[in-house]
């Protein structure tokens, strides 16, 4: 019961609305074909992103049975042929907020099909040209972005004083995608990409092919006589040979990126800042540890319930209205409020940095500042985000 009181205090405290609100969602996951991954440990769950939905869905409940708001959720997993139909099956019942995981590409098509009526949560799709450019009115992005995440490890980097990076990059347009963001990270944050190599995709199992006996070899002689640099930084979006580059050097660095010191939005070991108690429910509802698309999906659900408890309304609009104005903020096991940018809809948020045991570091880094929130010194800032749309 003493656990219970401060929650009870809390909800008791705020503004009860005059009508009661009844928030339906979807969660929409489009599955793609994938690989094998490279570790067993990393076996995609059947209920990826819809377990972190059903636990939101129960936090929310318990806000929600204090103030006379109820909560609905659908959870749908397609393939990408059959996504746009799923939407708009989903619309048909009348649901107006919709969670999505699913590329980024398709995410622009949902979104464009949902119309201005729905609004959409990106809680997987990264690129950072959604945030600019190609970005949408009714999209608002839960997961960081491709941009966020590469100024999030640079920024360690530079705080460490590895001022001199050897900069890997994949053969795939995402990878090419990251090493960009990579690059604009270094140059933003006075760091020197020294050198660059690219490592091709010549298909086949990754399992066999790429065995520690070849890679013991291979890695090596592939790195070898790289100029002098501090640490190597990993831009393999595609999960095709960062895992191996760590104590495969030629010269025996820190890996930072898509190996070694991740930039992660949550990690299973994060305890920080009353992490321990969600992770612990998360795994007494899954059995398994957390994934970033769980956490990602779970704060977008969130995010949905704060602002009904709020705004004691389930509409879209008056949702959107809200979390994009100064007076929104959620605690999300980070150390501080996470809130929107009003200029592109990207959800502020700290970057956990994990090496895959334990959260080493958080971004942004001591020192450096920002004249608004050194939040936004992760990713598209104001004046460099060429988004229209808000």
């Amino acid at each position: 019961m003493k656990l219970l009181a401060p929650l009870v205090a809390a909800v008791l405290a705020l503004p009860v609305p005059a009508l009661c609100a009844d928030l339906r969602t979807a969660v929409l996951r489009v599955d793609y074909p994938v690989m094998a991954p490279i570790s067993r440990f990393d076996e995609i769950p059947p209920d990826m992103g819809f377990a972190g939905a059903q636990l939101a869905l129960e936090d929310n409940r318990t806000t929600g049975s204090f103030l006379g708001h109820s909560y609905e959720l659908e959870t749908v997993a397609v393939p990408p042929a059959e996504a746009e139909a799923a939407l708009d099956r989903i619309l048909g019942e009348g649901i107006e907020t919709v969670v999505v995981l699913a590329d980024d590409a398709d995410l622009l098509k949902l979104a464009d099909r949902a119309g201005p009526g729905v609004l959409i949560l990106n809680a997987s799709a990264r690129a950072t040209r959604l945030r600019s450019l190609d970005c949408r009115a009714n999209v608002l992005h839960v997961t960081p972005s491709t941009s966020m995440l590469a100024d999030a490890a640079v920024q360690f980097a530079a705080w460490k004083k590895w001022d001199r990076l050897f900069l890997i990059r994949g053969s795939h347009p995402a990878d090419r995608e990251l090493a960009d963001a990579y690059r604009r990270a270094a140059a933003r944050f006075g760091v020197r990409i020294v050198e660059e190599r690219e490592f091709e995709d010549t298909g086949g199992s990754r399992r066999t092919d790429t065995g520690h006996v070849l890679v013991q070899r291979q890695l090596p002689v592939f790195t070898e006589g790289a100029r002098s640099h501090d640490a190597v930084i990993a831009a393999d979006a595609s999960d095709v040979f960062a895992p191996y580059l760590p104590y495969h050097l030629w010269d025996p660095r820190p890996v930072i990126g898509s190996a070694g010191l991740r930039p992660v939005t949550f990690d299973a070991a994060h305890e920080a800042w009353g992490a321990t108690q969600f992770q612990r429910r998360f795994e007494e509802l899954t059995r398994r540890h957390v994934r970033e698309e769980d956490y990602d999906t779970w704060l977008a659900l969130r995010v949905l319930g704060e602002a009904v408890t709020r705004t004691g309304s389930a509409d879209a609009g008056e949702i959107r209205g809200y979390v994009l104005s100064d007076q929104f903020e959620l605690a999300a096991f980070k150390g501080q409020k996470v809130t929107f940018r009003p200029w592109n809809g990207q959800l502020r948020q700290p970057i956990l940095l994990f090496d895959g045991r334990i959260t080493a570091s958080v971004s942004p880094q001591e020192g450096f500042l920002h004249q608004n929130s050194p939040l936004d010194t992760l990713g598209l800032d104001a004046p460099e985000s060429q988004c229209d749309a808000f």
